[in-house]
């Protein structure tokens, strides 16, 4: 299978994968798993007939990934549509800085929640734009805007990969867990220094790992769509945001997912074990990292 094919092949599973976990929000019927957190890094089944990591699985444990990454005065008041439908692995917006009047870009906006949050902080002079390659979270986003009554906020269909924004449009761009999903992240970051003002910042939440992954691992779509598979040794990550022109590439905070302990990571810790790591591996392998970088 050429290139191509291949990140057509990845992009549609982890499309389909979303896009069922936002049908499922949009009756806000379950609660979700959290993708690769700093305790769990969920599972996605092959078929993805369950949601797993980055969304929730019908026959997996109720759990709200809101709790764990955002303080009760963050998600007081945001409906279930919006705090259950987080699929993040951090909170990009704590360390944004945002302020009164800026524009924000959030890449992989999902069901809404770092946009709803970002639009309080730049306030009514301000604007923020979510963008998501999935119709259905684009669909469960703007409900959700709606239910929250938050008018200074837009989603937009469009992939990471080909930002549909104009050169120098926005001032800060933030993205929870979603990046490592993209079998292109050169043309990611390239993007985003593009439709960043000068002196503008990028401030993600994302899954890296310590080393390499077999390729065993690497070309399972369900391990793609369970972000896993798409993750990249940190120093590789931090080096392509480096290569495409940002300056002051920081990690703010690391966090490991200790894959060996949590039962809701048995997917995941079989997959690592059969692929040919230790079980003293598996909790230094995976780390869910929050990363700064100013474009010059």
């Amino acid at each position: 299978m050429n290139e191509v094919n291949e990140s057509e092949k990845i992009k549609g599973a982890v499309r389909e994968a979303y896009g069922q976990t936002a049908r499922r929000f949009s009756g806000e019927a379950v609660k979700t798993g959290c993708c690769g957190s700093a305790q769990a890094v969920q599972k996605v089944d092959q078929t993805a007939q369950s949601g797993g990591c980055c969304s929730p699985g019908k026959e997996e444990k109720s759990f709200n990934n809101s709790e764990k990454f955002y303080s009760t005065d963050e998600t007081t008041g945001l409906p279930e549509s919006v705090t259950g439908a987080s699929l993040g692995c951090g909170n990009p917006t704590a360390i944004a800085e945002l302020k009164p009047g800026e524009t924000v870009l959030d890449l992989g906006s999902g069901g809404g929640i770092d946009c709803f949050l970002a639009a309080k902080q730049v306030g009514p002079t301000g604007r923020v734009i979510g963008l998501d390659m999935t119709p259905d979270m684009i669909h469960l986003a703007q409900r959700n805007a709606k239910k929250v009554g938050a008018t200074n906020v837009e989603f937009r269909l469009g992939e990471i990969e080909n930002n549909p924004l104009p050169d120098a449009s926005v001032d800060v761009i933030i993205s929870n867990c979603v990046i490592n999903l993209s079998p292109d992240k050169d043309a990611v970051f390239a993007e985003a220094l593009r439709v960043l003002r000068p002196g503008g910042r990028l401030m993600v939440s994302d899954i890296v790992i310590d080393g390499n992954l077999p390729e065993a691992i690497r070309s399972r779509m369900d391990a793609w769509a369970g972000c896993l598979a798409g993750a990249l040794d940190e120093s590789v990550y931090l080096g392509k945001i480096r290569n495409a022109g940002f300056d002051q590439v920081e990690v703010v905070s690391r966090e490991y997912a200790m894959i060996s302990e949590e039962a809701s990571a048995a997917e995941e810790r079989k997959m690592l074990l059969d692929a040919g790591l230790t079980t003293t591996d598996l909790d230094t392998k995976v780390a869910s990292v929050r990363v700064k970088a100013i474009k010059p």
